[in-house]
């Protein structure tokens, strides 16, 4: 394996770093996942979402093997509160401050905006993976120092980059979203009869009074259209401005989205008498789907469940895709095939006198988690005795 030098470099743009090197350390094949693409990254920050202004000051890492190429990249930002993570420190933010301390700035990892799991570790295929690794996270720790961050947050990385970043001291986080997995179904009809009957009949129900007098289509590609996009944004500012007040993301990121990223877009949506009246954002990854937003102009029962994850789940089965990712919280997936799944964050924070409360309370609640999804699972899983 190659080896890499024992110095990281820090990059105020990713543009800095470039497609094709960022590229070249971001998974491919079935691994590859579009929200630690360069694409996907560079056009946040172009379109002036994830950028100092907004508090996701970008200060992504790469390191470079011994013939001066890019060997492995970190995204990172410097961020000034904690919006848009989906990992929630609010709570520790507000006992450090009342204690005296300063929370802000701190060091984030993540795909921002985007409760989504992926590395965030990126190494070249032919490089020393553990070597590059270490190196990355300790130019992360230093880059604490330099910056007067409190702490380093590494949100939804992969487990196995999760697994590396506890072995070498970062304190471990785990929570659960809701996943649907392809057994094999060939078709939608398929993965109904795997469920209980009382299930099947509720879910076609829903489909039928959801579909009722609307038109739905999906969207990939050259098919998409600024028409969808400018249907979708009024969707996406609705929701939300009622979730969060002020939504991350502005009308120029779904045009860069939809250029740069058509054929790895699925857009669904639903049309009343000609008119869009809602719709879900997923991005396709190497093998599987994974769901972003959704918003609506119109209220009608039950057609959340049938754009976010009645239609995710026929899309899947027909790309022949291994599961269905859609998005932070909600139980209520559950009943749609959608069973918990562990998902992770590593933390480090500099002053032991915030670390040590932190770390037991982690130990904690990563055993509360378990316990839940154990419970959620056997209690209330809408499959067959011995499916799913």
């Amino acid at each position: 394996m190659i080896a890499v030098r024992p110095a990281v470099r820090v990059h105020r743009r990713i543009a800095e770093i470039g497609r094709e090197a960022w590229d070249a350390c971001a998974p491919a094949g079935d691994a590859y996942n579009p929200f630690v693409g360069f694409d996907f990254l560079d056009a946040l920050e172009e379109a002036q979402c994830a950028v100092e202004r907004t508090g996701w000051a970008p200060h992504h890492l790469s390191v470079l093997d011994d013939d001066g190429r890019v060997a492995a990249v970190m995204p990172l930002y410097l961020k000034s509160h904690s919006q848009g993570e989906y990992v929630f420190d609010w709570n520790w933010a507000d006992a450090y401050e009342r204690a005296g301390g300063q929370y802000y700035p701190k060091l984030q990892s993540a795909s921002p905006f985007s409760p989504v799991t992926g590395p965030r570790l990126l190494v070249r295929p032919d490089v020393d993976a553990d070597a590059a690794r270490r190196v990355l996270l300790s130019g992360a720790l230093q880059l604490c120092e330099r910056t007067d961050a409190s702490s380093l947050h590494v949100t939804f990385p992969d487990e196995a980059d999760w697994r590396f970043m506890g072995e070498q001291g970062l304190l471990q986080r785990q929570d659960q979203q809701y996943h649907w997995v392809n057994r094999g179904y060939a078709t939608f009809d398929d993965f109904l009869a795997a469920l209980s009957a009382n299930r099947r009949k509720t879910i076609r129900r829903e489909r039928r009074d959801a579909q009722a007098g609307l038109d739905i289509a999906a969207f990939t590609g050259a098919d998409l259209t600024e028409e969808h996009w400018d249907a979708f944004y009024r969707f996406y500012m609705d929701t939300g401005s009622r979730k969060w007040g002020s939504p991350y993301l502005n009308r120029t990121f779904f045009s860069l989205l939809g250029e740069r990223l058509a054929d790895k877009v699925l857009l669904v949506m639903a049309q009343r008498d000609g008119r869009w009246i809602a719709g879900a954002l997923n991005l396709i990854g190497g093998d599987s789907l994974l769901g972003r937003n959704w918003g609506c102009v119109e209220d009608v029962p039950f057609l959340h469940f049938e754009l976010c994850y009645y239609q995710a789940i026929e899309h899947a089965i027909r790309l022949g895709l291994a599961r269905v990712e859609a998005g932070a919280q909600g139980q209520h997936k559950i009943a749609r095939g959608y069973l918990p799944t562990a998902v992770y964050s590593a933390h480090w924070i500099a002053d032991p006198a915030l670390r040590g409360p932190v770390a037991r309370y982690l130990e904690q609640e990563r055993e509360a988690v378990r316990r839940d999804m154990d419970e959620l699972t056997e209690e209330h899983s809408p499959f067959r005795r011995g499916e799913g």
